[in-house]
């Protein structure tokens, strides 16, 4: 069995990677653990223009990162060990836009943002996969329930995902979703949601309740009634674990098909999904729910969707 070559001791910080720190830049590379990388910056094994650094110094672009050989050996058994290729190679969510730095993903339902227990597949994991050539690869900038559809950004440089991550942290980036929720909402125009929200269970089981917590904040505006459901254009404000599934399921309106916050079983999973996102230079990104049937977006809807963000 032909063994992976090993990669060269120094590694070139690129211009997609600048402004990360240390440990950050050795972890997105190589993949080893946190604590053995720790180690080794400590004990000096690891140098930069050949001198030692700390785990918390920002690499600087062309800087030449010289690691010890046996740390690469580590990284291509680990490659052999599974096969050489890394998880499953994966099909990518649709890919709606490419900007410099950014990625704009439709994420679609079932498929998580990230790995964690019980579901070892992920958007980042086949990005990472896809993305191996890069010396950074794309990564989520935020959140995306598992069971939610839609708009996912992915920053495709470290310069990109720090100001995606600094925009909201300041409220700057627009989300709007769409969701049916059980029930006839009564509210005819724009309405605005006010709880607070706290997490609750372990991992796996978690679950945000009102009542006392941080501060959730969103808009809602009925967009059709039928057959004891409604569709919601949801504008979200603040950005809390589950904020729209629990502050609607609060309200005696739990998105459909949300087992988890009171709504019935249905097939097709959650009706929930990410429908655009404005970026703070105005640019916007729209991307279509995949309802068909009695579920579908209809034209005068998505028309009035808009004037309610135009206006």
């Amino acid at each position: 069995m032909m063994t992976s070559p090993l990669p060269p001791c120094a590694l070139t910080v690129s211009d997609e990677e600048a402004g990360q720190k240390m440990l950050q830049l050795l972890v997105r590379r190589l993949g080893l653990a946190p604590s053995m990388l720790h180690r080794l910056l400590r004990t000096g094994q690891v140098r930069r223009n050949g001198s030692r650094v700390k785990a918390f110094d920002r690499v600087e672009t062309g800087d030449s990162i010289r690691v010890p050989p046996f740390a690469l050996r580590l990284v291509a058994a680990a490659e052999q060990g599974a096969g050489g290729l890394g998880p499953m190679r994966e099909p990518l969510p649709d890919i709606v836009a490419k900007l410099p730095g950014l990625l704009v993903l439709n994420k679609p339902a079932g498929l998580p943002v990230h790995p964690g227990s019980g579901h070892a597949d992920s958007v980042a994991g086949r990005l990472a996969v896809h993305f191996a050539h890069l010396p950074f690869k794309p990564t989520p900038a935020h959140r995306l329930d598992k069971d939610s559809s839609g708009l996912l950004l992915a920053a495709t440089s470290y310069e990109r995902l720090r100001a995606l991550h600094e925009a909201f942290a300041r409220r700057e980036l627009k989300k709007t979703y769409l969701a049916w929720v059980e029930g006839l909402w009564l509210e005819d125009g724009l309405c605005t949601l006010r709880d607070l929200l706290e997490k609750t269970g372990g991992p796996g089981r978690e679950k945000v309740r009102s009542g006392r917590g941080r501060a959730a904040l969103c808009e809602a505006l009925c967009l059709r009634r039928e057959e004891g459901r409604s569709l919601l254009c949801v504008n979200l404000l603040t950005g809390r674990t589950h904020q729209i599934r629990a502050q609607l399921s609060a309200r005696g309106h739990p998105v459909c098909g949300d087992v988890k916050y009171g709504a019935r079983p249905r097939r097709g999973g959650l009706f929930l999904h990410a429908f655009s996102i404005e970026l703070p230079d105005g640019e916007r990104f729209v991307c279509p729910p995949p309802w068909i049937g009695a579920w579908e977006l209809r034209a005068e809807e998505l028309e009035r969707r808009e004037r309610h963000i135009a206006g």
